[in-house]
């Protein structure tokens, strides 16, 4: 499972990273990871964390609020075309509605909670991303540690 670590990372190439290179927070293991993957991929021409503020509708409380995508790439593709990339990291289980529990617990709602609020948030960022000409990717520990 995803270790909750923040930590600060430091670039090995810091002309890469778009905003305040000496404030860069990776929220997890799996971010840290990600951001040395951006760091040190020839591929990537510049990469930024939590740049990104796209408003979404929480169905849940009928208000908007605002969801921060975990990275922005901007890179060269395997057909040498450039492409922007919003990458949001999140553990597999989180992508995927919960499986009702025989007796529902307290455990349970929460993931249904997370659930409903995640596929808000990424509609609201497929739809940013559309009208932008870039692409929507989650990340989840089975692409991230491809074997």
């Amino acid at each position: 499972m995803n270790k909750f670590h923040k930590s600060k990372f430091k670039p090995k190439n810091p002309h890469k990273y778009v905003g305040d290179v000496n404030n860069i927070i990776a929220r997890s293991s799996w971010e840290s990871d990600f951001l040395r993957y951006l760091d040190l991929n020839e591929s990537v021409i510049q990469y930024a964390s939590e740049e990104i503020s796209i408003p979404y509708l929480n169905p849940l409380d009928g208000r908007v609020h605002k969801y921060y995508p975990d990275m922005l790439v901007k890179m060269i593709d395997k057909s040498g075309n450039q492409v922007v990339k919003l990458i949001e990291i999140k553990p597999y289980k989180q992508t995927k509605m919960p499986v009702v529990p025989k007796r529902k617990t307290k455990r349970y709602d929460e993931e249904c909670v997370t659930y409903i609020i995640n596929q808000a948030k990424w509609e609201a960022a497929e739809k940013f991303c559309q009208d932008k000409n870039w692409q929507f990717h989650k990340l989840t520990e089975k692409e991230l540690y491809r074997k």
